[in-house]
């Protein structure tokens, strides 16, 4: 008799074994503050308070107890509500290292955060500075050095590029409290921070890549334009001074904020001019802080702010922001060498005929031939050649490089980092397996097809699964169709204005044009190397034709097709497809060819069960697109020739770029597509969802 195997832990339960420090320190805080009643009343008002808080006064008079007992109280009710958020970045850092390792961080960060503070404080207020004097009398309760510690080395943990990004985002939160507001806690989480940042050594800006040190480059000065504004508007009180709200230095802002918006977009693009105007602006900013600082020595602060019609605490602290950011941009100045009319590659580009020499000398995939296609710009490798479309600041490479085997790793890196230089997102759309081996493993990839993949040698339509392809066979041999093989320049005039008449049909039918990219045309058709197959009534009416694509071995023979245009006329013989098809399939076969790619379906890609988020967007994507292009039907459709498959990726460089890179092959695909196609494209998009 069999066992029942025990229900699985309720989720709440899995996840509060995994982080029992954090849970019993969150405990323990709740538990005070309800026995003390901080939970509802200011604990700071309460004279347990100057018993337990922490701060330079404590430590002078001998409370050596308050760093502990001071840990675990909060000062007013709302406080805690931070407080226990903050308490997230331990559990991620309990979750990832372990109790014992986030103990060590909350418990060595506390300590020091306390002892750091008071130190300074101490030395500090021996000068006539009033900030530090005051604060030197100032005691404070809480957690929070502690949790900024954990936080500090859970973002550490975090994946490239978010790992950076992160760090500058919480260095800067820290270092802008401190400048503008300066009180007790925020010199505390300051020294946490710089504390984890020393030991941890895990911020190293100089080895992120050239796009996100241009990312950086950007937030940062949108986020100094964000702090002025709003410094100018509302009251600080900082190491500097306190200010008024509403008080001046409206010109300054005003210059500030128009420059920031004429180069945000060229520091984004690693123009050289954009990085030479924000230097400008941060000197500008540092020397305008420096004269004040000066001034104020000199004469006196009243006189000062009378003059430059501001709050000189504003300048003195912005001036200490820019100097950060100066010291930024001059570490990292080689990622600003892009010119508005860069090119990819050594010049000169390779031509059309290099591209197809190179296919025919190394061979390429079932994609390959597409790079040849009109649209596409080449950029040439040490020994290879990249196929790819500018569009919307995307480097959008079409399928894998060209060229020798051994070489196509070393092309793909040479592109991305003459991508980057030229300021634009580089990505990789249709690639295969050995591309994204070779782009790192801090790409990310999303499937966006299955190559489907009829291997010929030997290929016979017989047995149960080939029923329906072998019925149409039949079917077309009983009703005297014909089959052709051939090229569309070789045709007739009245076969091409046939198999025109039909296309123009097909595409009358869309809401949008003609896709192109990795979907051709007539004009692709009509190439001498791409072969038409044919289906012809009893009457010589053409019913359904497909294109052929060469796939080029190293020989520089074809060893293969891939189908490109699929159309057949309305009323003409049904299974005109499957016709087609088969009757390709055994041509092909028979002349020696190795493989037939009935290309990809785009978005219906067979997923594994546990793909989880990727799967699900896929699937509503491609049921939102079935009514206007079908990709699903043409999937199952495809199915019915039993063939391979081989997955196709869009890989980019993290999930940052995808919006762009959606622009991107939007055009790519819909070039000549107009706003009001787009829109009749969107209703019919409703029209399906409803159906």
């Amino acid at each position: 008799m069999s066992e029942t195997a025990p229900p699985p832990p309720h989720p709440v339960l899995s996840v509060a074994r995994r982080i029992p420090a954090t849970l019993s320190l969150v405990v323990a805080i709740l538990a005070v503050g309800v026995i003390w009643q901080g939970l509802w009343r200011p604990f700071e008002d309460t004279p347990t308070f100057d018993a337990v808080a922490y701060g330079l006064p404590a430590l002078l008079e001998g409370r050596w107890w308050t760093p502990i007992t001071g840990t675990f109280f909060v000062n007013q009710p709302f406080v805690y509500i931070f407080t226990i958020a903050g308490f997230l970045g331990m559990g991620y850092l309990e979750v990832k290292r372990g109790s014992r390792v986030a103990l060590a961080y909350f418990t060595i960060g506390q300590l020091f955060a306390i002892f750091a503070t008071a130190l300074l404080l101490w030395l500090a207020s021996m000068a006539p500075w009033a900030w530090a004097q005051f604060e030197a009398t100032q005691l404070d309760v809480g957690a929070s050095g502690g949790t900024m510690a954990c936080i500090a080395a859970a973002v550490g943990l975090f994946a490239a590029p978010w790992r950076v990004r992160a760090w500058l985002m919480l260095i800067g939160f820290v270092f802008i409290a401190m400048l503008f507001w300066g009180s007790l806690a925020d010199l505390e989480h300051l020294c946490a921070v710089l504390l984890v940042l020393f030991v941890d050594r895990t911020l190293r800006v100089q080895r992120v890549t050239v796009r996100e040190q241009r990312l950086v480059a950007l937030a940062s000065i949108l986020v100094l334009g964000s702090v002025e504004i709003v410094t100018t508007i509302v009251p600080t009180d900082g190491p500097f001074g306190p200010t008024e709200p509403v008080s001046g230095g409206f010109l300054d802002l005003a210059v500030d904020l128009l420059v920031i918006l004429l180069i945000a977009n060229g520091l984004r693009r690693g123009r050289r001019w954009a990085w030479i105007v924000a230097i400008v602006v941060a000197s500008l900013n540092i020397l305008l802080g420096a004269l004040v600082l000066v001034g104020i020595v000199i004469a006196s602060q009243a006189r000062i702010e009378g003059f430059i019609d501001g709050e000189t605490e504003l300048a003195l602290a912005s001036g200490i922001m820019w100097l950060l950011y100066l010291v930024y941009l001059v570490w990292v100045r080689a990622a600003f060498r892009a010119r508005r009319k860069s090119t990819l590659g050594t010049a000169p580009a390779p031509s059309l005929d290099e591209v197809k020499d190179m296919l025919r000398t190394h061979g390429g995939g079932t994609l390959s031939w597409m790079t040849t296609w009109d649209g596409n710009d080449y950029f040439r490798a040490t020994d290879g050649i990249v196929a790819y479309q500018r569009r919307a600041g995307v480097a959008l490479a079409l399928a894998d490089p060209l060229g020798p085997e051994a070489s196509r790793a070393q092309s793909v890196n040479e592109f991305v980092d003459a991508a980057q230089a030229a300021g634009l997102v580089p990505c990789f759309f249709s690639a295969g397996e050995a591309t994204r081996g070779a782009v790192g493993e801090s790409w990310r990839s999303l499937v966006v097809a299955d190559d489907t993949i009829v291997d010929l040698p030997g290929l016979k339509f017989t047995g149960k699964q080939w029923g329906a392809v072998r019925t149409s066979l039949n079917r077309g041999e009983r009703e005297e169709m014909t089959f052709r093989m051939t090229r569309l320049s070789d045709e007739t005039w009245g076969v091409q204005q046939q198999v025109r008449a039909i296309s123009e049909m097909w595409v009358g039918d869309k809401d949008l044009p003609e896709m192109r990219f990795t979907l051709g045309t007539l004009e692709e058709a009509a190439d001498p190397e791409v072969r038409l197959a044919l289906a012809l009534s009893p009457k010589g009416d053409v019913d359904g034709f497909l294109s052929w694509l060469p796939v080029y071995g190293a020989d520089g023979v074809a060893h293969g097709w891939t189908l490109d245009l699929m159309r057949r006329r309305e009323g003409g013989f049904g299974p005109v497809m499957e016709f087609l098809i088969g009757s390709s399939a055994k041509q092909f076969s028979e002349e020696g060819a190795q493989i037939m790619s009935l290309s990809g379906a785009p978005l219906a890609h067979e997923y594994p069960p546990d793909a989880g988020v990727i799967a699900d967007l896929s699937d509503k994507l491609a049921d939102a697109l079935e009514p206007v292009y079908g990709f699903a039907s043409l999937h199952r459709f495809k199915e019915k020739f039993h063939p391979r498959y081989e997955t196709m990726y869009l890989l980019f460089r993290d999930e940052a770029d995808l919006t762009r890179i959606g622009a991107a092959l939007t055009r790519a695909f819909l070039p000549d597509a107009t706003i009001r196609q787009f829109a009749g494209a969107g209703l019919e998009l409703i029209r399906g969802s409803e159906k």
